[in-house]
């Protein structure tokens, strides 16, 4: 006999403790991070030679691969996309 899965699904709980968005959020900037520092590690590209191609400081790159800082905008993160060869796309679902 199959058993049913009892109760709700994470993102239900999340929903109802008014933490789902915060946490989506949260776990979007950590995987764009990832990718982004493992692209950086394919192409051979230094934090500096980086922040270079970004027009930007070695800090404000720090912050953009910092997973726990949110305050990211998309047009920084689609700079650094394409300064590692890279396309920054989105779909809604």
């Amino acid at each position: 006999m199959k058993k049913k899965n009892i109760g709700s699904s994470l993102d239900d709980w999340l929903r109802e403790e008014s933490i789902y968005e915060a946490t989506t959020t949260a776990a979007i900037k950590r995987v764009l991070a990832r990718q982004l520092e493992a692209a950086m590690k394919t192409e051979a590209v230094t934090k500096t030679e980086m922040a270079r191609r970004m027009n930007t400081s070695r800090a404000s790159l720090d912050r953009l691969l910092d997973p726990e800082n949110e305050s990211v905008t998309l047009s920084t993160l689609s700079k650094a996309a394409m300064a590692v060869g890279r396309e920054l796309r989105f779909e809604l679902v």
